[in-house]
């Protein structure tokens, strides 16, 4: 069994992870459990899941509708009465059974309710073992903006098996590689090459890479859990890409984190050839691997306006302005980069002229 251990939580490998599970669960004695699934959850995991877990634990589960659009203040009232009138007191434990909308609303209510319970999380989407789960952020959408609510509060432990990759779509695979090629991107231009190298699928090599991606991740973690420097470093591609994602929500045309992350990496590649001097043969590795897993989306004046309207509300804004994550080279970024809206613009236009 794989494990990374730090200061915010143990993060474990494979399926040997749940006698870890079931013997943290042993030793600390929750006085309740609560398993919180959505409907896709509950119904190709959670019965799987439950059958990892030691039989002498007693639980009782909850389910919300599956969906970004569902990580709503709405959505989290529904879960604090659920939790109230089940009596959950301070000494229960949550795990969250799900994708990163589970991970992510979870992870807030356990840190919200009676101001703070301990949970853990099961990551059963490549996105949410590789990034949502990991970390400690957690958080809701708020009027059609993504993860405008929240609080850092790491999970106890965090399992990943890839075992519930088999559950996934391959759309949402693709959403989750987005991360995973952010992480080379930002940290390691070998690691890079790697990923890159030929076309990611689901077989014994998965958990390998998860596990290199993980690493990167959790060591910027380490460095900066709040987000005051390095850690900004995960935030390429997400400037532009959470304002993608949330024009996206509030125009009722769904479009997956991942998809939007990707459109938001190749937009900041642009804008780092044009700014940094980033090499246009690394432009052009950027843009490759987006056709590799993603299709191209259609963005007229209107929809680049209105996201780019919407990435003024973006949490890592200083005095009003966008601060963007850019990149010298491959393996080599620079954070509180400022971007005018003209080059936006300009971005927008490579993105339509040369992906296909």
């Amino acid at each position: 069994m794989k494990e990374i251990v730090s200061e915010y939580g143990r993060i474990l490998f494979g399926s040997e992870s749940y006698k870890e599970l079931n013997s943290y669960i042993n030793k600390t004695q929750p006085t309740k459990i609560v398993i919180i699934t959505d409907k896709n959850t509950s119904h190709y995991c959670l019965e799987y899941f439950i059958s990892k877990i030691d039989h002498s634990i007693d639980y009782i589960t909850t389910s919300i509708p599956a969906g970004e659009e569902f990580k709503t203040l709405d959505t989290c009232v529904n879960l604090w009465q659920f939790l109230s009138d089940n009596y959950i007191d301070r000494h229960a434990l949550i795990i969250n059974l799900g994708g990163g909308t589970i991970t992510d609303i979870g992870g807030f209510i356990a840190a919200t309710h009676q101001r703070g319970i301990s949970y853990i999380n099961i990551p059963t989407s490549l996105l949410a073992m590789v990034d949502a789960s990991i970390g400690g952020k957690t958080g809701i959408d708020f009027n059609g903006l993504k993860n405008q609510i929240g609080v850092i509060k790491a999970p106890e432990m965090v399992v990943i098996d890839t075992y519930f990759l088999k559950t996934l779509p391959e759309k949402e695979f693709y959403s989750g590689i987005a991360e995973i090629l952010k992480h080379g991107l930002i940290a390691s231009e070998s690691y890079w090459k790697k990923i890159t190298n030929k076309k990611m699928v689901l077989n014994e090599t998965t958990e390998a890479i998860i596990y290199e991606s993980v690493m990167i991740k959790n060591n910027i973690v380490q460095q900066d859990r709040h987000e005051n420097g390095v850690r900004k470093l995960l935030n390429f591609g997400h400037t532009l890409g959470h304002a993608i994602e949330s024009y996206f929500l509030t125009a009722n045309n769904k479009i997956l984190h991942g998809e939007a992350i990707a459109v938001g990496m190749l937009l900041a590649g642009y804008i780092s050839h044009k700014t940094l001097n980033f090499p246009e043969n690394e432009l052009g590795e950027i843009t490759a691997g987006y056709q590799q897993y993603f299709i191209k989306k259609e963005f007229d004046y209107k929809a680049i306006k209105n996201i780019i309207d919407v990435m003024k509300f973006d949490k890592k804004n200083l005095n009003g302005k966008s601060q963007f994550v850019l990149l010298k080279k491959i393996g080599e970024p620079k954070i509180d980069c400022i971007v005018s809206e003209e080059l936006i613009f300009e971005a927008f236009k490579y993105y339509d002229s040369d992906i296909s």
